[in-house]
Parts: structure tokens; C-alpha cells; sequence
């Protein structure tokens, strides 16, 4: 070795210690490709699948590349012979590498030991809403609503979000502390409507359909909603009234389960529409340009 080193310091004119750090780095850089496609020579034989095969590929770089760095760093600077300090630095370097799957681990275990979601709830974190399905080490899986589907239905993806998005996203429970949810359906209709017997419909009509619950239940609720500081004083079915441009808005808002959402919104409607059909001075209310004649101050549409 010091022979090969003396002779090429001779050739180049770069001095013998150069030399040998050079051949050390090329035979270390050598031996880490090796080992790296070793790995993954023993690893793709045993998984057919491509996107196993990806995460071995990805795997296998970030250890070789962080152990090829402190090798090398070793090589050209020295000072870092002690066993401890080396293997203190592989470490480190293996958090820095693995840093995701790390906060992965970190996000499961806060959600198991902090619970803001279970198996079973429906959620929205970030973009993504649906019902938690699965909870591992890594990820957790929804079965996704919303999307390209109204109401909150399922569009029959599976989401999988890694489990630090429990750290860096804000998340909504829709049944935590309250197993119901709180629906609201506007009905517009035109100023010249009878607005007080719409009104009536429209309590009647919520009110069939609202969740209705026993005294014994409404009690349960009440007391599991304060046990998480929610508290409601009303749970019944409310009616709202407000004045827009084009109108009177009516407000229908009621209670009902995180299931019946969509469903309970179909019935409404349905009973809505048959009922107005029925009255003459009750009309919806939509986009209109008004003209006015003259002296008379009357106007027509």
C-alpha cells in the first residue's frame, strides 16, 4: 500500500497522505455500492411487489448515503477514532435520515396515548375527511367522504395519512364528545311570500325529521357533551329567519346523526317542495330584475 502511494505521490506531486485518503475514499465508496446492491439484490428477491421494492431502494440509500458521510468525514478530518463517537454519529445521522419514519412512530404513539381520534370516528384533517378505518405504526387510513361527493358520502377511496400529520395538521372530530352533528337547511323565498306560515311548514317539517331523543338519552348526551366542556342549552329543531337580496331566508336547523347527514337533507327537501307546491302565497325566491313604471312606483318583474 505505502509503495502504490509513494509512487503515485511521485507521479501527480500530491503528497503521499493525499494519496492515501483518496484510495481509502474510493475503496469506501466501492464497498458501499456493493453493500447496497447486495441488499437490494437479497430484497427484491423476496418482494415481487413494486412499491415494496421503492421503500427498500429508498431505505438502503439513506443508510448508505449517511454511512458513507461519516466514513468519509472520518477519512479526511480524523479525530473521530473512538468507537462511541462514531457510532454516536451513525446515529444521529440515522435520526437525521429517518427522521419521517421517526415522527411516524412518535405521531402513533401520541395517538394512541392522547386519543383525538379512534377507530371508528370521522374526521377531517387538512383536505382529506372521512371515517378512521385503520391506525398503525406508520399511517392511519380513512375511508374517504366528501371529494367529488356531496354531503359526506363515501367516494369509496382509502385514504393513508402518515401519523405526524397528527402534529402538523388541525384536525376535526365530528363526534368527539358529541355523538351528533348539527345540520342546516336554507329555503329562500320571495318577499312577497307569506314568510310566517313558511315558517310554520318549514317548523313542522324539521321537526319530523330532526333527531328525537329520549329524555333518558338527551340526558346521556348532555352529560357526555360536558364532560368535553360542550355545552347546548337547546336540542331541538330551530328555525332562523334573515333578509338576503333576492329574499327571505328561512333557516332550518336540527340535530341528527353523523350517518343520516345526507339523507335526513332529501326527506327535508322533498316534504318542502310538495308542501309550497300546495300553497299559493308562499313562491322561492331566485335571481329577478325588478322594473318600475313610471308615477305608479309599482313594480314588475
Amino acid at each position: 500500500m505505502r509503495e502504490i502511494t509513494q509512487l503515485l505521490s511521485d507521479v501527480t506531486g500530491l503528497t503521499s497522505g493525499f494519496i492515501e485518503h483518496l484510495l481509502v475514499t474510493l475503496a469506501v465508496l466501492l464497498g458501499l455500492w456493493l453493500l447496497s446492491n447486495l441488499i437490494l439484490s437479497i430484497a427484491f428477491k423476496r418482494e415481487q411487489d413494486l412499491r415494496k421494492r421503492y421503500m427498500w431502494r429508498k431505505f438502503t440509500n439513506y443508510i448508505i448515503t449517511v454511512t458513507g458521510i461519516i466514513l468519509l468525514f472520518n477519512i479526511w478530518f480524523g479525530g473521530l477514532r473512538s468507537v462511541a463517537t462514531f457510532f454516536g454519529l451513525l446515529s444521529a445521522g440515522l435520526v437525521l435520515a429517518l427522521r419521517e419514519p421517526l415522527l411516524n412512530i412518535t405521531g402513533w404513539l401520541f395517538i394512541i396515548w392522547k386519543r383525538p381520534f379512534r377507530i371508528g370516528d370521522r374526521i377531517q384533517i387538512g383536505s382529506f375527511a372521512g371515517d378512521v378505518i385503520d391506525i398503525r405504526l406508520f399511517q392511519f387510513s380513512l375511508n374517504e367522504i366528501n371529494g367529488w361527493v356531496d354531503a359526506d358520502q363515501a367516494t369509496g377511496r382509502v385514504v393513508h395519512i402518515p401519523n405526524l400529520k397528527a402534529f402538523t395538521e388541525p384536525q376535526a372530530n365530528y363526534n368527539y364528545g358529541f355523538p351528533f352533528i348539527w345540520n342546516e337547511v336554507a329555503v329562500k323565498i320571495t318577499f312577497e311570500s307569506n314568510w310566517s306560515r313558511a315558517k310554520a311548514i318549514l317548523q313542522e317539517i324539521v321537526q319530523r325529521h330532526a333527531e328525537n331523543l329520549s329524555e333518558s338519552a338527551l340526558k346521556q348526551v348532555k352529560n357526555q357533551s360536558q364532560q368535553h366542556l360542550i355545552f347546548y342549552e337547546d336540542f331541538g329543531p330551530t328555525i332562523y329567519i334573515d333578509v338576503v337580496e333576492n329574499g327571505i331566508k328561512l333557516t332550518m336547523r336540527y340535530m341528527c346523526s353523523l350517518m343520516r347527514r345526507r339523507k335526513s337533507e332529501n326527506a327535508i327537501w322533498e316534504d318542502v317542495l310538495k308542501a309550497f307546491a300546495t300553497t299559493e302565497d308562499i313562491h322561492f325566491a331566485y335571481p329577478a330584475t325588478r322594473f318600475y313604471k313610471g308615477e305608479e312606483g309599482r313594480s314588475t318583474l
